[in-house]
This record gives structure tokens, sequence and C-alpha cells, in this order.
């Protein structure tokens, strides 16, 4: 990769690694559902903003995006939500790059892609460093246990979010219409959940977290994966799977004062192993 692609994609890690970062903020003046759905809210008009007025168009290509929105957002961000109220940003970070590891699985079960040997090696590893990183800690099991639940769903997310090329929606577009369709899903249960009127007025801080996991982590995210795909390619971009833990656990220290134990690094360790079985190509 050129020094552009490399500075774009530690820049990448770094919004998605602040996500976590921003969510542990945001849930201390906030419940789970307000936050997701500030997230998503904000992400849809700021990618608006973005496509100024290029939007997707067809019955056919909203309902795959709803699909899409409730896989690859709606899923996977309530779930980290709920359980970064019992665990730490950079373990949910952690437990979240088993995402191509449950991709291999799940593309292998709808006939995608084979699962070779070196893949099938790759998965065991990254379910060893889960178990390792589970072992002595019963009580973060459930959090954990979401967070498994939340990259399976972006595996799954994965899988369908194949079929936008053949149908002609751009990237971006795709983006946008997730995230769009996200908000509209998750509007009534935010409502009769939360009951917002009610809630107390949360922290300026709050607010920060929230707008800054809708433009930053989301909306501006997407707009750099994107631009990642088309010059540094798929296989390069998997790198930024290695680079979020790294980002989130460092915000987390340095501004929240977490601290992961020593088995925390020896899980990632197994679980990175298991993405660079998973990512080498065959000699």
């Amino acid at each position: 990769m050129k020094s552009d692609d490399w500075a774009r994609l530690i820049a990448l890690s770094v919004l998605w690694g602040g996500s976590f970062f921003f969510v542990e903020i945001a849930l201390t003046g906030l419940p789970p559902f307000s936050v997701v759905w500030g997230r998503v809210a904000l992400g849809a008009l700021a990618l608006a903003v973005m496509l100024r007025g290029r939007l997707p168009r067809g019955w056919a290509v909203w309902r795959a995006l709803a699909v899409m929105g409730f896989l690859n957002n709606v899923v996977p961000f309530c779930l980290f939500a709920f359980a970064q109220g019992e665990i730490s940003g950079a373990l949910a970070a952690i437990l979240n790059a088993t995402t191509p590891l449950w991709g291999v699985v799940v593309a292998h079960l709808a006939g995608a892609e084979p699962l070779t040997a070196r893949r099938l090696g790759g998965v065991a590893a990254g379910i060893a460093g889960v178990a390792v990183m589970a072992g002595g800690g019963a009580g973060a099991l459930p959090a954990m246990i979401a967070c498994l639940a939340a990259a399976l769903s972006y595996a799954f997310a994965g899988l369908w979010g194949r079929r936008f090329r053949e149908m002609g929606v751009p990237p971006l577009q795709a983006a946008f219409g997730q995230v769009t369709a996200a908000t509209v899903i998750l509007l009534p249960v935010w409502l009769a959940v939360d009951a917002p009127w009610r809630l107390a007025m949360p922290p300026a801080q709050v607010w920060a977290a929230v707008a800054g996991i809708g433009v930053l982590s989301t909306a501006l995210a997407y707009a750099l994966y994107f631009r990642l795909l088309v010059t540094a390619g798929a296989v390069n971009l998997m790198l930024v799977t290695f680079l979020i833990p790294v980002s989130a656990a460092a915000l987390g220290a340095l501004v929240l004062g977490t601290r992961l134990g020593p088995q925390h690094f020896a899980g990632f360790a197994l679980i990175a192993l298991g993405l660079w079985a998973v990512a080498k190509r065959p000699a």
C-alpha cells in the first residue's frame, strides 16, 4: 500500500476503535437504545449531506437495504451497547475482531466460499482466543456472548451486502440506506422502551460522544472505508481488524483509565493469529 493508504487505514482504525470509546462515554448519561438511535440517525443525516441528493431508489433496493440495516446496524450496535454496560470498550473491540472468522464460517455454510484447512485452523485459533479471555470472568460472560453475537451479525451482513454491486447500488448509497433503514426500524423501539421525553438532560460530554459516534465513527468512517476499498483492496483493508482493538484500548487507557488483563492480550494474540490464517493468500 502507498503511504496515503496507510494513513487512511490508521485513521479508519481510530474512527472505528473510537466508536467503542464514544459508546462508553455516551452510556454514562443515556440508555443503550438512545445511544444507538442517536448514532444511526446522525450517521444518516451526515451521509445524506455527503451524497448531495444522490439517494438509493426503488422498492427492491430499499427492501435489501432494510435487511442490511437490521444485520449490520440494529443488531450489532444494540448488542455492543448493552454489552458495554458490563465490559470495557477495549474488550468489546477485541471480540468484534472475530467478525472475519465468523465470516469464513457463514460464507462456507451459505456455499459461497470453501472452508479450507488453513481457514478452519484460523477459526479454531479465534475460538481459543475467546475462551482464554472468558476464563475466570464468568460474570462478564453474557456481555462477551452478546459481543460475539454482534460479530456474527456483521458476518451475515457481509454476505448479504454482496448483492448491492449486482443491484448497481454505489457503496456510499448503500451505507446511507442501511443506517436510514436502521433509524426507522429502531424509532418505535426507542420511543417505547426509553421514552426519551422522560429522560434527564445528559451532560455535554454525552452529547459530544453521541455526535462523535454518529458523524465520525459512522458517516466519516464509511466514506473512508469505501475509499480504501478502491485504493488498497479488500485484503489489505482487513488489516483494520487488527488495529481497531489497539485504537480502542489506547483511547480507553488514555482518557478513561481502563486496563486490560494479561488474559485479554493473550486472547487477542490468538484471535490475531486466526485472522492472519484466514486472510493469508495461498502460496
